[in-house]
């Protein structure tokens, strides 16, 4: 990783830490491997990555032959990895479960202000404050979860366990009516938890078949006044189809990913006043960097006493995964 990272994320209270369990190669911290001393990779039997490490190619992985372990302080592998590091038996940790809280905070925050239709009521308080009623009457009462991936289950606790009320939709091909109870809800087809739900929060992994799984006919089902929260990827909902919705004022739109990334300073939803578009911040931040760095540490800790890593990513799973 660069140095701008690693000083967040692995600051020296934490390097500290992790040289009680492994030899520290002295001033590595470098985003390109054709930077980085020969000599230290060709020692290297652990790579402590982060935002910014380039792909393990075969040609990378060829000047680490004694590498057998990759704990990366960040989440998604997927621009990280290769075949080449999956024929050599290189074991693969992410500390996705520690960028996981932040998202789930992030998108019941936005939930909460999407059950309020908070745009449109900021959007109209110049023209004063509306009538009571109207301003009690916002009535959100089901949230569909689209995806029950690591965020999505996590989301949906958080509105288990809130005194809210809401009735809980989830739309997975791979859970089960069963699975969908355990977590809090109820299983449904995408468009019937669009057609039912005020407000759709979106969490599934971009793959080929979802790629504008929320499209233009999609959006259509969810009712007036409804609202779009996306904390996962941009390319799962169809922009120019989102754009009409929104522009018509049928639709509230809470973005922190969009198609493209970042949207032109031109387009159309970031002047509309009932959408927000933040610059993917709904990850860990500022101090919360921190708790990447410290689950990288702590896998590599387990990796060298022979233990389970917790973060560990199977070459089976990246299918499904962010």
């Amino acid at each position: 990783m660069g140095p701008e990272v690693a000083e967040l994320v692995l600051p020296e209270a934490l390097r500290e830490r992790l040289g009680e369990h492994v030899r520290l190669a002295p001033g590595l911290v470098n985003a390109r491997p054709d930077h980085t001393s020969p000599d230290v990779l060709a020692d290297a039997e652990i790579l402590v990555s982060g935002w910014g490490c380039p792909r393990l190619t075969a040609d990378v992985l060829a000047r680490a032959p004694r590498l057998r372990a990759v704990m990366h302080a960040a989440g998604s592998v997927k621009s990280l990895v290769s075949d080449a590091l999956w024929e050599r038996g290189i074991v693969v940790s992410s500390a996705a479960d520690a960028n996981a809280g932040p998202v789930v905070a992030h998108t019941l925050a936005l939930i909460t202000l999407a059950a309020r239709r908070t745009l449109a009521a900021a959007a109209d308080h110049p023209k004063g404050w509306p009538a009571f009623r109207s301003r009690t009457g916002a009535d959100a009462s089901t949230v569909g979860i689209v995806g029950a991936s690591r965020i999505g289950r996590g989301v949906l606790a958080g509105l288990r366990g809130s005194d809210a009320g809401y009735e809980l939709l989830l739309s997975d091909p791979y859970v089960t009516d069963e699975e969908a109870r355990a977590l809090g809800a109820t299983r449904v087809a995408l468009a019937e938890l669009c057609r039912r739900s005020t407000v759709v929060s979106v969490h599934a992994p971009l793959l080929p078949e979802t790629e504008r799984l929320l499209d233009g006919r999609m959006l259509a089902l969810i009712s007036d006044g409804g609202a779009l929260i996306n904390t996962a990827r941009g390319a799962l909902v169809d922009t120019e189809a989102l754009t009409a919705e929104c522009a018509s004022g049928r639709l509230e739109a809470y973005l922190d990913v969009t198609d493209p990334e970042p949207l032109p300073p031109a387009h159309p939803l970031l002047a509309l006043r009932n959408v927000l578009v933040t610059p993917h911040i709904a990850g860990a931040q500022g101090s919360e960097l921190r708790r990447l760095g410290q689950y990288a540490v702590d896998e590599a800790a387990r990796w060298v006493a022979g233990e389970p890593l917790r973060g560990e990513v199977a070459r089976h799973s990246l299918v499904r995964l962010a």
